[in-house]
């Protein structure tokens, strides 16, 4: 997958001293990414958009 275009976003729950910090990008059709934003060419998990709506709103209801 050709990530060129990925614009990557930092999680608003990243901390701001660079520490535990996670980066989306989800502006390519069909693709959510998510990578280390300390390691950003140590690879990304890919989901599709319907997978990654059910994670984050799994996530959400556990707070």
């Amino acid at each position: 997958m050709d990530l060129t275009d990925a614009a990557w976003r930092k999680s608003t729950r990243s901390t701001p001293n660079g520490g535990d910090c996670v980066e989306v990008a989800d502006n390519l059709p069909g693709h959510v990414l998510v990578r280390d934003s300390k390691d950003p060419d140590g690879g990304n998990l890919t989901f599709t958009p319907t997978a990654w709506h059910a994670f984050v709103t799994d996530l959400a209801g556990r707070r």
